[in-house]
Parts: structure tokens; C-alpha cells; sequence
């Protein structure tokens, strides 16, 4: 076969052996930085349709872009409707991450979108790029264990079912989202609350006993360096937009004072 920008369930091999990864989230909503990041060498960016400026016409560009530096795209799906997880897919996205769980059974009933029956409810077409623009239609015979599945624990529904949740046949990484979760615990952007530190070792302890992966947003590499030193192997650094907002800040204070706070 030609070569292919698409993942092809490369990256959901090398994260259920357990290695550790890093990638970023895309915010800006264009691909051209999606593209920057990944020839710098992050293993995978994340696409964000929750909170970024992209929307489901660019999942498509940035497989294209990225994967030829061969890194992969993730989706963070706006919602979790079955069209939303099925879209992200068919355009050659690896992996879906699915925002605002509150309950084990939300997130078996969405785990039926990632897969083509008689396993799951995808819809079956052949006219996108993950099958190549039906030039590859073994493809689908594989999309069924290919497809990554990233579940937030950032509501106090989810943290409280986090065994649960880590336990579904299909669930690859348990995700903490920082923010939302310290805000859930009552502790607002408390890193450092006994609360925040509790369910951080809860959801490590979740995916550990399970054999699947835990994630966590790190605002720079240095804190992504002491989370993979806690037992996290998914580990995003930042967003291009802030990024960017930091290596600019960081010139200018370096060469005559930075202007704005």
C-alpha cells in the first residue's frame, strides 16, 4: 500500500503497551498550526471542537498536515452524539476524546459509536479519508480496534464511577482534566488541595489497576516531566495558543520588558 497520512491504530498500540506520549491541544483553529506542532516532533496533537476555534471541516486537514510528520490527530468531540464521534472518525481522526462524563453507563453507551456492527452502531460509508476515499476498504475490517478511546474525569460523576468507567472493554485513557476537575472539587485551579491530590491518585489508581492509561493536562514540561514521574504516560503540554502566548511573553521580558501583564 502507498503511504498514508492516516494513524492506522499506530498510536493505540505504542498507548496500550503503556509508553508514555506527549502531543499538545490545538486551540487556534487552523491547521497550519497543528502542522507546526507536529514537525517539531510532538507524537500527537489534539484537536480541540469543545473550547478551540476549529470545527469538524478542519479534522480532515489536520490528519492531512500532521500525518505526514507522522503524527497522529485526536479529536475532542464538542458533544457526544453518535454523528460528532462518527464524523471525527471518518475524517481520519485516531482517537476521540469525550468531554463532560458524568456515569459509567454515558460512556459504554458511547462506545458504541466507535465501532461498526455488529460490535457497535458506527455508520458504515466509504466516501471519507479513513478508508481512503474508498481505495482502502479493508479498513474497516480494522477500525473496530483502532479507534483510541479518551475519557475525561473532570465531573464529580465521573470520578465517583472511575473504576467503572476504566473498567469498559474499549476505554484506553482515563483523562483529568485540571481545571474542570479542581472546580468540580469545590477547589478552583487548587492544584495543590488535598481534594485535587486525592482524585488525582484515585484516577491513577483506577487506570493502573485496570491496565490502561492515565492522562493529565501540564502547562509546561516541566510539570509534564513530574506526572510521567507519578505513573501518567498521556501527557499534553499546553495548546498552540498558549504556546505561543508563552515563547512570546518569554521574548519580550528578555529583550526590554513585556508591556502588558
Amino acid at each position: 500500500m502507498s503511504s498514508t497520512p492516516l494513524d492506522q491504530g499506530k498510536l493505540a498500540r505504542r498507548i496500550r503497551s503503556g509508553e508514555l506520549t506527549h502531543g499538545a491541544f490545538c486551540g487556534i483553529g487552523h491547521p497550519a498550526a497543528a502542522e507546526i506542532m507536529a514537525a517539531a516532533g510532538l507524537d500527537w496533537v489534539l484537536l480541540d471542537l469543545e473550547h478551540g476555534g476549529s470545527d469538524e471541516s478542519h479534522i480532515g486537514q489536520v490528519v492531512a498536515s500532521t500525518g505526514g510528520y507522522g503524527t497522529a490527530t485526536l479529536v475532542r468531540v464538542e458533544s457526544l452524539e453518535r454523528i460528532r464521534i462518527g464524523r471525527a472518525l471518518d475524517a481520519g481522526a485516531a482517537g476521540i476524546m469525550l468531554p463532560r462524563i458524568n456515569d459509567a453507563i454515558q460512556v459504554e453507551e458511547t462506545l458504541r459509536y466507535f465501532r461498526y456492527p455488529p460490535q457497535g452502531m458506527r455508520g458504515v460509508a466509504t466516501y471519507n479519508r479513513s478508508v481512503r476515499w474508498g481505495l482502502d476498504t479493508g479498513a474497516l475490517d480494522t477500525a473496530n480496534r483502532e479507534a483510541l478511546c479518551i475519557v475525561q474525569i473532570e465531573t464529580l460523576g465521573a470520578l465517583n464511577e472511575v473504576e467503572e468507567i476504566a473498567a469498559l472493554d474499549g476505554v484506553d485513557v482515563l483523562f483529568i482534566g485540571p481545571l474542570d476537575l479542581s472546580y468540580a472539587l469545590g477547589t478552583p485551579r487548587n492544584f495543590e488541595s488535598e481534594e485535587f491530590k486525592d482524585a488525582v491518585d484515585r484516577v491513577l489508581g483506577a487506570a493502573r489497576n485496570a491496565g490502561i492509561s492515565a492522562g493529565i493536562l501540564s502547562a509546561n514540561a516541566d510539570l509534564a516531566e513530574k506526572r510521567a514521574a507519578q505513573g501518567f504516560t498521556f501527557l499534553p503540554v499546553g495548546s498552540d495558543s498558549t504556546l505561543l502566548a508563552n515563547a512570546a511573553r518569554d521574548v519580550a521580558a528578555r529583550l526590554g520588558g513585556a508591556r502588558h501583564d
